[in-house]
């Protein structure tokens, strides 16, 4: 038996008027999902206990398995390991967005533009962070290049206590009451503070204003925490597995799990990726012996992020037909059990994560056949899945049901 877990993030919404009361998930055209629909189960799953933000790496660290009140010690420390960096016990990571803010002189009154920067390339990022280790790197202060905007900080003997925000969930907005609080935030706020004053000008940007796209003009930190200590995934649940990925918390999540990191050339971790890609990668994985295969998609969560509704339709009918039709055509006659689902809702309303429960289908096939479970002519989205009656309360025993059949 073969275990794959499909993770659109972000791919669940509100009802949309736009949509005549539809979600994005229940507007695209998914036949794949549709039909799995109408012979598996559909249910909903709470990823994110109370109490917890509705992070990707609060609800990722569940439905891998992973208890996040037993577990979750901050995104960054994912990030890291995913990068190879080594941290010590008392040591503190941070996300390091490279972000475009508005051109106000007083830092405090600039507005988040884009969290993004228009998606920066990674060799155009690279070439801006090493400008910023320059400035603000030490021996106590480490830079490290990441993907697209994604990059990270790494501050030695460092301090928890700071109260900093995602750049993603104030698009739009004036920074100044979300700017780095607590006792050691100011050391976090004065290097945002100065970045503006070298990025601006640095040759990268200047290129971007004239290709019309947003210069990364502002370092923006948040997502602190430890290292992380997660108990073997082949240990819980007795099978080898790899994760299919382009964002470094997933990778660095899967390592610390003990998954195998499976990159593919042409996914970004953004809108426009390669979905096709990373099916393959993932087909190929378990056709070389490994039993379980984990496969995340940013796109959905990134097109939520920009408000972009039809960027998230079609980035949920590309995973429709690049990757559940290529896995289920794939696989053939083989025994395997598919599960579906977003991590979190990220809602074009809000353009940020909430903690809302999310829709999930489980289909199994075994002996060249699917196996029925409770036919439906619905098709897969939130208000199916509601209806099934079908629910999880704790994310973490998703992995649970999918590698013991529910």
């Amino acid at each position: 038996m073969k275990y794959i877990m499909v993770l659109a993030d972000g791919m669940a919404d509100y009802p949309i008027e736009q949509l005549g009361g539809a979600t994005p998930l229940e507007r695209a055209h998914t036949p794949n999902l549709d039909r799995l629909a109408g012979i598996g189960r559909m249910g909903m799953a709470k990823t994110i206990p109370d109490g917890m933000p509705p992070g990707s790496d609060v609800a990722n660290l569940s439905v891998i398995g992973y208890d996040p009140k037993a577990y979750y010690t901050g995104r960054s420390p994912l990030e890291a390991v995913s990068l190879g960096v080594e941290m010590a016990d008392d040591d503190v990571a941070f996300r390091c967005n490279l972000v475009t803010l508005s051109q106000e002189d007083d830092y405090a009154r600039k507005t988040m533009v884009d969290y993004s920067s228009d998606e920066i390339s990674t060799e155009e990022s690279r070439q801006l962070m090493a400008e910023v280790d320059r400035r603000f790197g030490s021996s106590s202060l480490n830079f490290y290049p990441g993907i697209s905007y994604r990059h990270l900080l790494v501050w030695r003997s460092g301090s928890l206590e700071v109260t900093l925000t995602p750049p993603h969930d104030i698009s739009g907005r004036v920074v100044g009451e979300y700017l780095p609080a607590g006792k050691e935030g100011g050391r976090l706020l004065e290097m945002m503070e100065k970045s503006p004053s070298f990025l601006a000008a640095h040759p990268v940007n200047r290129e971007r204003e004239k290709r019309g796209l947003h210069p990364a003009n502002s370092i923006w930190f948040w997502g602190e925490g430890k290292r992380p200590a997660l108990s073997s995934f082949v240990e819980k649940y007795g099978i080898q597995g790899s994760v299919v990925c382009a964002v470094d918390l997933i990778r660095g999540l899967g390592i610390c799990a003990g998954l195998r990191p499976v990159r593919v050339d042409g996914a970004t971790g953004g809108i426009v990726t390669d979905f096709w890609g990373k099916a393959r990668a993932a087909v190929d994985e378990l056709k070389s012996g490994q039993q379980f295969v984990f496969i995340h998609i940013e796109a959905p969560d990134e097109a939520g992020h920009h408000g972009d509704l039809e960027a998230k339709i079609r980035a949920i009918e590309e995973i429709d037909s690049k990757v559940i039709g290529q896995i289920i055509g794939s696989l053939g006659d083989e025994d395997y059990r598919l599960m579906i689902l977003p991590d979190h809702p990220t809602p074009i309303s809000l353009r940020t994560h909430v903690a809302d429960e999310v829709p999930f289908l489980l289909y199994e096939h075994r002996g060249g056949e699917a196996v029925p479970d409770q036919k439906s002519s619905a098709g897969f989205g939130e208000t199916a899945a509601g209806a099934a009656g079908w629910r999880i309360g704790h994310g973490h025993e998703l992995m649970d049901v999918l590698i013991l059949g529910g």
